[in-house]
């Protein structure tokens, strides 16, 4: 049996909507860096674990090699431009945008739905991308609608 071809993979998973993050941590110069990612798992209650799908070729994918801690960054219905200025190539990605340390010195994104802390724990090389394994060791949730993307472009959540 042969794989999928590319398009129809991305035409396939397109059907699944998903919530966007931003991911932020420090590169190894100690400058905060960040990158949009829609691939935020759930994998374990105890202890709480994520996972994340880094690119090998995103420049996110070196920084979390190396990082020791990360923020899950999730956006809020209102942030698209946000996401649009982490998915972008630029190096400058922080200009204009508002964000905190938290006490354990994470990036926090102003205005998101919600942050998660993490330590990085393992990370996992899967074709072109590598998964990372998070231990979520704090955050906080606000108040608000997320940010989703399905099927190429970004929607809001119709409630019935």
């Amino acid at each position: 049996m042969s794989d999928v071809d590319p398009a129809r993979f991305r035409q396939l998973l397109g059907r699944f909507a998903t919530g966007v993050t931003v991911v932020t941590a420090d590169d190894a110069d100690g400058n905060p860096t960040g990158m949009t990612a829609n691939t935020l798992v759930s994998v374990s209650l105890d202890p709480p674990l994520i996972s994340l799908c880094i690119d090998h070729a995103a420049d996110m994918h070196r920084t979390l090699g190396q990082a020791t801690r990360f923020t899950v960054n999730i956006l809020a219905a209102e942030q698209e431009a946000v996401s649009r200025r982490f998915a972008e190539q630029d190096t400058r990605r922080f200009e204009g945008i508002g964000f905190t340390r938290s006490d354990r010195g994470g990036i926090v994104l102003d205005g998101v739905l919600a942050h998660l802390e993490c330590e990085r724990v393992a990370e996992h090389p899967s074709g072109d991308h590598s998964i990372y394994l998070g231990r979520v060791v704090g955050g906080r949730a606000n108040e608000g609608e997320p940010l989703l993307y399905y099927r190429g472009g970004y929607a809001g959540m119709a409630r019935g």
